[in-house]
């Protein structure tokens, strides 16, 4: 290995939670801060906790709360029934606006 490229490798990195939580690691990095650990994460604790640190979630909860809106103002128009028009028909009006 080269000599005076490699950081600085420091045994006893301090890792906060958020929740409280700290505890020890080997790293590169003084401190480090983190938002779930095992302590505190769903998955070991058994409990079901909603994770969103940016809020994604509430802004999907907005953005559908728009639509639904939005769906239920619109009112259906009914609209007026055409008549079919065969194809000689069609032909015949052609024929009329060109000749004009």
């Amino acid at each position: 290995m080269k000599k005076k490229i490699h950081p600085k490798y420091n045994q006893e990195t301090e890792v906060r939670c958020a929740c409280g939580n700290t505890f020890k690691v080997g790293s590169t990095v003084e401190r480090i801060n983190v938002e779930i650990c095992s302590d505190c994460h769903p998955f070991y604790t058994g409990k079901e906790k909603l994770v969103d640190s940016t809020g994604r979630v509430d802004r999907f909860k907005q953005r559908m709360s728009k639509t639904e809106a939005i769906k239920t103002k619109k009112v259906k128009v009914k609209k007026k029934p055409t008549s079919k028009k065969t194809k000689a028909e069609k032909k015949a009006s052609k024929r009329k606006i060109t000749k004009k």
